[in-house]
């Protein structure tokens, strides 16, 4: 599996945690920490990983409520 590959699949399995599982995911890879779904990724990746994230929740974050 490509590496992009193989990070869209991280990026989708915490996605599919929810809003608020994102959202501790990113303030704890900001922290430097490394969560279970990271753990076989290099430093580049998880950041990879962590922009990824980012880019997901501002969609969310700029939605208006209904």
């Amino acid at each position: 599996m490509a590496d992009y590959e193989r990070l869209q699949r991280c990026v989708e399995s915490l996605c599919a945690s929810g809003c608020a599982a994102v959202r501790a995911t990113i303030a704890a890879l900001e922290r430097g920490q490394t969560v279970c779904a990271t753990e076989g990724l290099n430093e580049s990746e998880r950041n990879a990983v962590l922009g990824e994230l980012k880019a997901v929740m501002a969609v969310y974050d700029r939605r208006p409520e209904h």
